[in-house]
């Protein structure tokens, strides 16, 4: 029963902190959910730094969150695409 207490807390945690990224945007990062049916895996785009050698690209991730977050650390996975990536919405 603890386990599954712990599962709802990390996801109620990853929901609330979904939703004031949504809010209150980032500047360079755009964020949303692979599955809207799965709040443990999210997918973001970096834009990359003015002033840098990556200046003007985007940087696909998917961020995968564990059941037992936030007592386990999340694992990131740069993706590459040949793709243009979309544009950032704010």
């Amino acid at each position: 029963m603890a386990a599954q207490q712990s599962s709802n807390y990390g996801a109620i945690l990853l929901k609330n902190q979904l939703k004031e990224l949504t809010k209150n945007p980032v500047d360079g990062f755009s964020v949303g959910l692979v599955d809207d049916s799965n709040i443990y895996e999210w997918q973001c785009i970096l834009e990359g730094p003015s002033g840098t050698e990556y200046e003007g690209g985007y940087f696909p991730a998917i961020l995968s969150f564990p059941k037992e977050y936030p007592n386990k650390v999340r694992a990131v996975c740069h993706t590459c695409s040949s793709e243009p990536q979309p544009a950032f919405k704010h």
